[in-house]
């Protein structure tokens, strides 16, 4: 397997093993760390980074542009956008009615589908294309990868925060591509000077450098 995909199984062992926290079916009705999302619908939100994966490889890629992971955000309709915008509305409404089937159906699913996700990856080319859910445009099976990293890594620390609990370790093969990822979100963002400033001089740090 390629070191994306390496990453990729390390992050999702990581998510199943803290959906099946029992803190998660403890506070699975409560509010979450994130407005808009109680504990479970956030809990399915970040399954879903991983369960969404067995359907993307298996529909046809079609023919849509094939675009690098910094045009992906740019195109992307929830990059930006308010909290109440219809995209945002409409993730956190899917994460809220799929927590109907309650935590220990998520943490199975999840579970079975880590126990076979080597020879998921395995057994994808190499030069494998995907329509992300942002689409129609393709990525690489790597740089999709990479965003199903981001988004395990930021969710997996929302999850964890409004629990109480201590965020996941995670290894450096993961965090190191994700924050390289939204380094050059935030420059692309707030240009290279603010972020320069805000990781080397306090006193002339900006107010934000969020990559989102």
């Amino acid at each position: 397997m390629t070191p994306m995909r390496t990453a990729f199984l390390a992050a999702a062992r990581s998510a199943a093993a803290l959906l099946a926290d029992p803190a998660v079916a403890k506070s699975w009705t409560d509010p979450s760390a994130l407005s808009g999302f109680t504990v479970g619908g956030l809990a399915e939100h970040l399954g879903s980074q991983l369960l969404s994966l067995p359907k993307l490889l298996a529909d046809l890629p079609g023919d849509g542009e094939v675009i690098g992971v910094l045009d992906h955000y740019a195109k992307a309709r929830w990059v930006g956008a308010d909290l109440d915008a219809t995209i945002n509305v409409a993730i956190r409404r899917g994460g809220e009615q799929a927590a109907a089937e309650g935590a220990a159906a998520l943490a199975a699913r999840v579970g079975e589908l880590v126990g076979r996700l080597p020879e998921v990856l395995a057994g994808a080319p190499a030069d494998q294309y995907v329509v992300p859910p942002a689409g129609p445009w393709r990525l690489s099976l790597d740089d999709y990868l990479l965003t199903r990293l981001m988004e395990i890594t930021v969710h997996s620390d929302d999850l964890a925060c409004g629990l109480d609990i201590p965020t996941p370790e995670l290894p450096a093969e993961v965090t190191e591509p994700v924050l390289a990822l939204l380094s050059a979100l935030a420059v692309r963002r707030h240009g290279p000077t603010a972020v320069l400033r805000a990781l080397s001089r306090s006193e002339r740090s900006p107010a934000t450098i969020s990559a989102f």
